[in-house]
């Protein structure tokens, strides 16, 4: 947090998550365990106009369902006037929320996806982001193995910040399997 109260700029990664017909790329900021998407990228992700999803995201509070101090952020956001303006981003408990409320094929696209990740990521301990992996090659993998299996013959865990903020080809999610 900033001294104003306000979230500071996150440090977590940017994934990228494609529609399975590619025709929207929407990024995905990860950061203290969750997802985060402003109320523009929630529009474009769910292929609604900005208004459909400030009622809904409106509605969501309203009603009780989540509470806004726990579920919204600000995040600095320089716009093309280079400007730096603090934007409203949600996290995944009100991205669902508004992608059933919004009953789109593309909401139903995310919620498998995010679903899937996070129960690989519960079930296997890990996930892999396969392009990256593709990209990078296996020599990043290759690191976190022999990492793991140094530590693990120690009888110790990784430090902590190394689990955070993954830096081989393991991340905390996926996108494009």
């Amino acid at each position: 947090m900033t001294p104003s109260g306000e979230a500071a700029l996150p440090r977590g990664e940017v994934l990228v998550y494609e529609t399975p017909d590619g025709e929207v790329r929407v990024d995905v900021r990860l950061d203290r365990d969750t997802v985060w998407l402003s109320q523009e990228q929630m529009a474009e992700l769910f292929g609604q106009e900005r208004s459909v999803v400030t009622k809904h995201v409106r509605n969501v509070f309203k009603e009780g369902e989540l509470e806004p101090e726990a579920v919204r952020a600000k995040f600095a956001h320089t716009a093309a006037d280079g400007k730096t303006y603090q934007v409203d981003h949600f996290n995944l408990d009100v991205i669902i929320s508004v992608g059933y409320r919004v009953k789109s094929l593309r909401g139903t696209q995310f919620r498998i996806w995010a679903t899937r990740t996070l129960r690989d990521h519960l079930v296997l301990g890990y996930t892999l982001n396969t392009r990256r992996l593709v990209e990078r090659g296996l020599g990043e993998i290759e690191q976190a193995v022999g990492l793991l299996a140094r530590n693990a013959g120690r009888g110790r865990r990784p430090d902590r910040r190394a689990r955070r903020r993954p830096r081989y080809g393991a991340t905390r999610a996926v996108a494009n399997r």
